[in-house]
């Protein structure tokens, strides 16, 4: 079974999931926001998931973001469309600046690093890789139940 992460914005919402057997994350797409529950009742009609992670948007020191309360009324829907579903909250800090030199340092153009959507699937990557050392080290945080 899959793992799906989201990096959630109010505009575009960033798609990662692992493959089968949870060893690789990769950045699968990136959907307009008001389209993320067609998308996910689509997707996992399709494929078996496990757990759905969700970027936190927080500040450097550890405050919540201005984003974290659209975040957070996006887990509790999350919750209530997929009941028994665990969802997981993930410090997502760094990730855009990572995911913009991590598309650097994988000799994208220019051009294709200022796409904003390719920006936030690479984040949504970073999220579920940092989950996944999470888990491998036994370390996840609890999943959310609303």
């Amino acid at each position: 079974m899959r793992i799906l992460a989201i990096d959630y914005g109010s505009v575009r919402t960033g798609i990662a999931v692992t493959d089968p057997q949870q060893i690789i994350a990769t950045g699968l797409t990136t959907v307009p926001t008001r389209e993320i529950f067609t998308f996910l009742a689509n997707y996992m009609a399709k494929e078996k998931v496990e757990g759905i992670v969700v970027g936190e948007p927080k500040h450097m020191d550890n405050t919540p973001a201005q984003s974290a309360e659209s975040t957070g009324k996006f887990i509790e829907q999350l919750c209530s469309k997929l009941p028994g579903m665990p969802v997981y909250r993930v410090d997502e800090r760094l990730t855009s600046r990572m995911a913009f030199q991590s598309m650097i340092d994988g000799g994208l153009k220019k051009k294709d690093r200022q796409n904003k959507a390719t920006i936030d699937m690479v984040s949504a990557a970073l999220i579920l890789q940092t989950f996944m050392e999470m888990k491998k080290e036994g370390n996840l945080p609890p999943s959310v139940s609303m």
